[in-house]
């Protein structure tokens, strides 16, 4: 991690790279959480973990910088575990192989942890600082972020003192965020019987890969590929023309990611191989042609393997399939008061079969920034999944975060921006869960803004986060302390 640690500004980088050597994936937050306490203790500062997870650090204000409002610096301590499926990587024990390619930072097939580790660090570089100026400062570093929002779902009001809240867990360098998505999640679950593999079938392996993913919320106007619906397409065809029987599906593996990868094991007659393979040639050359420009790199194959011995009963299969062909996925409205900016949306996350319990497991994580609307789209996809037999719940629910254009710290931090780089930034809200909503709630004095330096395809191997941006953030954060208002 020499290459990384030394990067400017050393002292965001420096920690950076002491984070890539921790693991942290949600619900796996330990290591982290101990590191960032004692952290916070070695400095001599006032370090507090609360019972779900949260660690709050405070650093008094520099002379002369006392009669500043209070500032607190939010980000979250997990990432999120994606890795490429021919990467051997334990996200539980194993460090980040990341490295410098060209202007960015990036890992070896695996997620980065720069959302929201970056933000994580500059927060730190700040609690190190000894020549900064600042007021009163308190770093809120939250559990369980990229799963549930479980530590801001369960911060107690009183804990911390400040005034203004710095999120600093967006992705786009020049942006100040007002504003965020609500979410919630449907889980799916169908009950299935197996039938015996008829005698004369052979087994078969199809597997949809190489699709970008991303995450479900920011990446999700990009028009990608979702590896789930590929492989029902391919699947729904191959029943009704060749008699096809599913036997397993394993397709997706976290709410919050665009599925990437989608495998299953069938059963066909031997007789039938032969055309099954041109029907899945045929097919994956049509989504290819359609998803040319958003997925050049998407492969589907199909091999023979061992003959199951049972399959999945014939009438939840064929259910199943319509469901999912069926149930809604991607950008569903856009908003009419932002241009560009999504209002609701679904991704269909995961489907997987279990054949100890002989269940059928599916997740959406809906996403909107108007409650009726977000509760109107569980509404059509409990009635797709309910229609075809499953059981919906839902859970989940975090509230979005509406923009205040009479911000006080989004008027001070436009004009920093401005008088620091000549010209002014965005001022733009997210598809996506960030922590203010709930924060809010607990707080809801708070002045708060979210920003950050550019990151790119996080939720997924590709994720990356640009370094000349890293040091525009980090200079634009030390103004921004210098010119917090007054009490």
């Amino acid at each position: 991690m020499s290459e990384i640690k030394n990067i400017e500004p050393k002292e965001v980088w420096g920690i950076f790279s002491q984070m890539l050597e921790i693991p942290r994936p949600s619900n796996h937050e330990d290591k982290i959480q101990d590191w960032a306490v004692k952290f916070g203790e070695s400095l001599g500062l006032k370090t507090i973990k609360d019972e779900v997870g949260n660690v709050i650090i405070r650093k008094p204000a520099t002379p002369g910088m006392e009669n500043r409002k209070g500032v607190i610096f939010q980000g979250h301590l997990d990432m999120v575990p994606q890795k490429n499926s021919d990467k051997e990587h334990d996200f539980v024990n194993d460090p980040i192989d990341a490295f410098v390619d060209g202007g960015w930072v990036t890992a070896n097939g695996t997620t980065l942890g720069a959302d929201n580790g970056i933000g994580v660090s500059a927060a730190m570089a700040v609690l190190a600082s000894k020549g900064l100026v600042h007021g009163s400062v308190e770093a809120l570093f939250t559990a369980t972020e990229e799963t549930g929002m479980d530590g801001a779902n369960g911060l107690k009001p009183g804990l911390l003192q400040g005034d203004i809240l710095l999120n600093t867990d967006s992705e786009d360098e020049g942006e100040l965020y007002v504003g965020c998505a609500g979410g919630e999640d449907a889980n799916i679950s169908f009950s299935y019987t197996e039938e015996g593999t008829p005698i004369g079938f052979t087994g078969m392996k199809l597997g949809v890969t190489g699709l970008k993913g991303g995450h479900s919320g920011i990446d999700i106007p990009l028009g990608r590929g979702n590896a789930i619906k590929v492989f029902f397409r391919i699947l729904n065809a191959a029943s009704a023309r060749l008699g096809v029987k599913l036997a397993s599906i394993d397709g997706g593996s976290l709410r919050n990611a665009i599925p990437r990868e989608a495998f299953g094991v069938m059963a066909i007659e031997e007789s039938k191989a032969t055309d099954l393979a041109a029907l899945v040639d045929e097919i994956a050359d049509e989504v290819k042609a359609e998803l040319s420009a958003t997925e050049p790199d998407m492969k589907v194959a199909i091999e023979e393997v061992a003959v199951p011995e049972k399959v999945i009963d014939a009438d939840t299969q064929q259910k199943l399939t319509w469901a999912v062909i069926a149930c809604p996925n991607g950008v569903v409205r856009m908003s009419n008061s932002m241009e560009g900016l999504v209002e609701t949306s679904t991704n269909l996350a995961i489907i997987k079969s279990n054949a100890e319990t002989k269940t059928i497991l599916g997740a959406c994580l809906m996403r909107s920034s108007v409650d009726t609307a977000k509760a109107e789209l569980g509404t059509r996809i409990a009635a797709v999944f309910n229609l075809a037999g499953a059981d919906v719940q839902f859970s989940g629910v975090y509230p979005g975060w509406q923009p205040n254009m009479d911000s006080p710290i989004l008027k001070t931090m436009l004009k920093v921006y401005e008088d620091k780089y000549g010209k002014v930034p965005e001022i733009k809200a997210i598809h996506a869960g960030l922590e203010c909503g709930i924060l809010g709630g607990a707080y809801p004095h708070w002045d708060m803004i979210s920003f950050g330096p550019t990151i790119r395809f996080p939720h997924s191997p590709d994720e990356k986060v640009n370094i000349e941006t890293v040091q525009k953030f980090w200079d634009f954060l030390v103004e921004t302390l210098k010119n917090i208002p007054e009490k």
